[in-house]
């Protein structure tokens, strides 16, 4: 397999108008750290690192930064999108020491239909996407894929029955882990109608006993204060 180059360039300025100048040009603000190396802020090609997030292995990808004919192994470690137009602003990226092993997230994908769907009517859900593995970055897998047919009712897929080549790579993630299962479909229970009502407060009749209460009181006002007004007639 070829090697993957990602163009970069070191980045002297900073600042939001200076990272709009450089998306504009077709690169975007980028920062690379890790391993021996100083950290260092670089402006990376937009392409190629957009096409690498998209392609298999995603954000597990191998790939060299050329920084003036110097190439540094690295992989992407973060990285921001806008949130309306999906347009990168800036990536994270994490020297890589091909001799030494690293710890990576690993997706899951599972493929057929669990018999304990097809047959005995449960629900096939999906618990965990991914696994966390220790391994070399020569032999980082683009994923993990999971025959799920045989999976009969009750029945589950742990990360420990993962097809992992132990001699390179170390499971990181809880062997216990459910990463799927099949489960009873369980209807919601319709409570019966007396229930319904007997449950409900009954704040209506409560406003209006409260209601009628203030009219009576008004009107015992209003005639006590009749009551003065003929006795105070009578005294004229």
């Amino acid at each position: 397999m070829a090697d993957i180059i990602v163009e970069g360039a070191p980045r002297e300025a900073r600042g939001k108008n200076e990272a709009r100048r450089l998306r504009v040009s077709g690169k975007v603000p980028a920062v690379l750290y890790g391993g021996k190396g100083k950290a260092l802020a670089l402006a990376v090609n937009t392409k190629q690192v957009t096409a690498i997030l998209r392609s298999e292995s995603g954000q597990n990808t191998l790939f060299k930064v050329d920084l003036a004919g110097k190439h540094e192994p690295a992989i992407v470690k973060d990285w921001q999108v806008d949130p309306v137009s999906g347009r990168l602003l800036h990536v994270d990226l994490i020297r890589v020491a091909m001799d030494v092993r690293m710890r990576v997230k690993v997706p899951v994908h599972t493929f057929g239909e669990p018999s304990g769907v097809k047959v005995q009517g449960g629900v096939y859900e999906v618990v965990t996407r991914e696994v966390e593995v220790e391994v070399l970055p020569a032999d980082i897998p683009t994923e993990f894929r999971v025959d799920v047919g045989g999976l009969a009712l009750n029945e589950s897929v742990r990360a420990g029955d993962l097809p992992i080549d132990k001699n390179k790579i170390k499971l990181i993630t809880d062997p216990q882990t459910v990463l799927s299962h099949v489960v009873t479909l369980r209807a919601e229970e319709e409570k019966p109608a007396e229930v319904v009502a007997a449950t409900t407060p009954a704040e209506p009749e409560v406003i209006k006993k409260g209601k009628k209460e203030v009219e009576g009181e008004e009107g015992e006002e209003g005639a006590k204060g009749g009551e003065k007004g003929e006795k105070q007639e009578k005294k004229k």
